[in-house]
Order: structure tokens, then sequence, then C-alpha cells
């Protein structure tokens, strides 16, 4: 408890009013500055993602289709911050938390369009294979090497371990509440499959996630529109929840979450970044190595991924949650997910969310994997790369036999110190994301030449 204790102060300066204003504002510089792009080129965003989707492309050396890179991004995105990570932000800053939770999600997409574009940039071939992310952009765009050393610490730290115990964790919560099986032996049984996927390296990993992120994803979309559709008479009360309780959070459930302003702002925008990872600095790792003809096209397609995560899957869950009336239980994380499920499926609801939960973990642990190794490449080479398969594996199963309250706060502290150098670099380059966005939409789309046209 008190270890907690001093998570959670920890936290309260990590994610208070600085770091909050810092990643909101670092979107709504983008935002402004792009024109708001994610707006006005949605259209195009949608068809550059899901034009190439049936395109048959083998990941290799020299990078993955964009289609593969997204589905990649997505697989991180998507996991249990839609799930137990979105109701840890009703429960603990009340219905409001997702109106915050859409406004970081809104603009943050000028700041992935912002990360994707560094990192197709700034890409270097290391050990025969192509290599990016913000380590690199920060290094050879920003010219510190300090920095970009610290980046890849705190996010190998942050994600390869620490994040990687919040998704095996939840995994386990989950199937232990549908199939009474020991938190222990879940954890046992995905560090297996992890490790069977890993081994395969870029190629096993991109055709992975292509193929399971539209299933799983499709799968939960369509179970939550029938439980939502089954309590259509709440769906208007939930929105007034949601938009009264953002600037009003006691009025907006009758007193019954006692929380204020600050922590629905707090808690809507941390989960927000946490679920759709816009300013983290992880999801560039995906999109660096995506083989696209003008670095601005993967980033219109980054944008779809905060789409698809944000603005669907956790919309989604927290209307099942405050439709059904599951968040009077006083239950927790996935738990509080289970219920809303449990109410509308009955028993099988329980299932329902265990089976989901087990893919959207198991595929946000692969990605998170795949984002953690080039940043052990970048330290030391591939010579790093065994050892840190051990500790991951290791951290797989040692995160189900921790309570999820101190999981889930670690996650916090550790995502806070890896998004500060990201941030950094990307205000320090944004006149360079900037020029490539006027180049896209001027040279490029009128007369197919470009200054940034991408040769690989």
């Amino acid at each position: 408890m008190q270890l907690q204790t001093l998570l959670e102060d920890i936290n309260s300066i990590l994610w208070g009013p600085i770091m909050l204003i810092l990643l909101v504002g670092t979107g709504v510089l983008f935002t402004i500055r792009l024109r708001g792009l994610q707006v006005r080129k949605f259209t195009m965003a949608f068809k550059q993602t899901f034009g190439g989707m049936f395109k048959k492309s083998q990941a290799d050396e020299d990078g993955m289709s964009s289609f593969q890179a997204l589905a990649t991004a997505i697989a991180a995105q998507v996991g249990t911050g839609n799930l137990a990570g979105v109701a840890t932000a009703i429960a603990l800053g009340g219905p409001g938390a997702i109106f915050w939770m859409w406004v970081s999600g809104f603009f943050g997409m000028g700041t992935i369009f912002a990360e994707a574009v560094l990192a197709q940039l700034h890409t270097e071939k290391r050990d025969g294979e192509i290599t990016g992310g913000p380590a690199y952009y920060i290094k050879n765009g920003l010219g510190s090497k300090k920095l970009a050393a610290f980046f890849a610490v705190s996010i190998i730290i942050a994600l390869g371990f620490m994040g990687n115990m919040v998704q095996s964790s939840s995994i386990a919560e989950a199937v232990y509440a549908a199939f009474e099986i020991p938190n222990v032996v879940t954890g046992v049984v995905i560090a297996i499959l992890v490790g069977l996927i890993i081994l395969g390296g870029i190629s096993r990993i991109a055709s992975f996630t292509e193929k399971i992120v539209p299933i799983m994803a499709g799968f939960y979309i369509a179970g939550s529109l029938v439980i939502i559709i089954m309590h259509a008479d709440m769906i208007l009360p939930a929105f007034e929840m949601i938009f009264v309780g953002a600037f009003n959070p006691k009025a907006a459930t009758g007193g019954v979450i006692g929380v204020g302003l600050k922590e629905s702002l707090r808690y809507g925008v941390a989960r927000g970044v946490f679920s759709n990872e816009a300013g983290m600095g992880s999801t560039p790792h995906a999109h660096a190595v995506a083989k696209v003809k003008h670095p601005a096209e993967q980033g219109l397609v980054s944008i779809m991924g905060v789409v698809i995560d944000t603005g669907i899957v956790c919309t989604l869950t927290a209307l099942v949650i405050l439709t059904t009336n599951a968040l009077p239980t006083g239950l927790f994380g996935a738990q509080l997910t289970q219920e809303g499920f449990t109410i509308g499926f009955g028993n099988f609801g329980t299932t329902f969310i265990a089976i989901c939960l087990f893919f959207f973990s198991l595929s946000t642990i692969i990605g998170w994997y795949y984002f953690a190794e080039a940043n052990v490449k970048y330290l030391v080479g591939k010579k790093g790369v065994p050892v840190f398969r051990l500790f991951v594996l290791i951290c797989i199963v040692f995160g189900t036999t921790m309570s999820a309250e101190i999981v889930w706060e670690l996650a916090d502290v550790f995502n806070g110190l890896m998004i500060i150098p990201n941030l950094i670099a990307l205000l320090g380059l944004s006149s360079l994301v900037i020029k490539v966005a006027n180049d896209y939409e001027g040279p490029f789309l009128h007369h197919q030449s470009s200054t940034y046209e991408n040769k690989r």
C-alpha cells in the first residue's frame, strides 16, 4: 500500500497540469499549424489506410507495407487501455473522463501525424535492417545523443517491461474471472505464445498483426454494439453523463463518483494517451519502416490508428459501461468492463471480455516488444536482443502476480518519462513536419514530384 501511495504521489506531479498542457498543447500546435489536417484530409487518410489492406506484401529487411505498419501500431494501441484503461478512467475520473479522452485523441491526431512523418524521415539501416523511431529523430534531427539514449532506456522499461506487465495482469484477471485459471498459469501461456511470435522477427510480427488486428477489433465492436442497442434507452443519458461530467463530475452521477474536474481531466488524458499512444513515441517505430512514396502518406495512415482506437473502440467500451449502469458496482479496471458485458450478455459476457482482452493484450505485447526491441538495437545492437527477450518474458509472467492498481501506476510513471524527450523533439522539429506536409499537399499531389519522396 505504501508503494501504491508513493507511485500515486509521483504521478500526481508527473501527470499534473504541466504534462497535460504539454501533451494536449503539442497536439493543438500541430492541429493549428497543419490547418486541421486530421479533418481536411480525413477521406484521403481513409483511402490511404484501407486501399492497400488486401494487397499481399511480405515484410523484410527493407520494412513492411503501410497497412502492416498500421496494424502493428494498432496492435499496440488497442489493448488493455481500451478495456481496462477506459474503465479505470471512468472509475477514478467519472464519466466526464471520456470527454477529455476524446479531446486528447482529436488533438493527438496532429501529434501522431508529426511522429510518423519524422520517423519516416530519419530511418537507418542497422545490422542489415531498416529501423527508425524517436531515438533516431532525436539524435539526427535534434542532434542530441544523450536525449536519444534517455528516450531509448525509458521506452525499454516503459513498454518492454512495465507496459507488458500491465497487459499480462489484465489478461490474467479476466481469464481468472471467466475460467478460474490461476494467474501464473495464464502468464506462462502468454509468455510461450509471445516467445514463438517474436522469435520469427519482423516478418512474423507483421504477419501476425495484419491478420489478428482486423478480426479482434471487428469481434469486439460487434459485441459492444449489440449490448448498446439492447440498452438503447440509456444511450442519450450516457452521453449526458459524459458531457456533464467533463465539467461537473459530481452532477453527472448524482455524487456516486466522488471526483472533481482535476481527476476527470487527469485520468481522461492519461488513459487516452496510454490507449492511442499519441505523443508517447511508441507507434513511430512501426510507421518508420512502412514502404510509402511520401512520409506524409504514412502520417495520414497513423491518424486512422487514433480514430479506430479512441474514436471507436474506447467509446464503445465507455458506452457499454454507462448504458448497462455498471459503474455504481464499485469495480475497477477490466472487472468493471466485464461487469458491463455480463449485464448485457449474462454469463457469456465474462467469457467474451476474457477472449477480447486476451487477444487485445497479446497483440499489444507483440507491438510493444517490437518498439522496445528497436531501442535495444539502437543502444547495443542485435547482441542485446536475446537477453532483452528473456527479461520481457519474465516480466509477462511476473505481471500476473501483481495488483492491477500498482501495475497501472508504475506504467504511468515510465510512460511519463518517455514522453518528455519525444515532446521536446516534436516541438523542436515542428517546422520540418510542416514543410513535409506542405510538400505533400503541393508538389507531390499535384505534380507527383517531391523533395521528400521515399525511394525505398
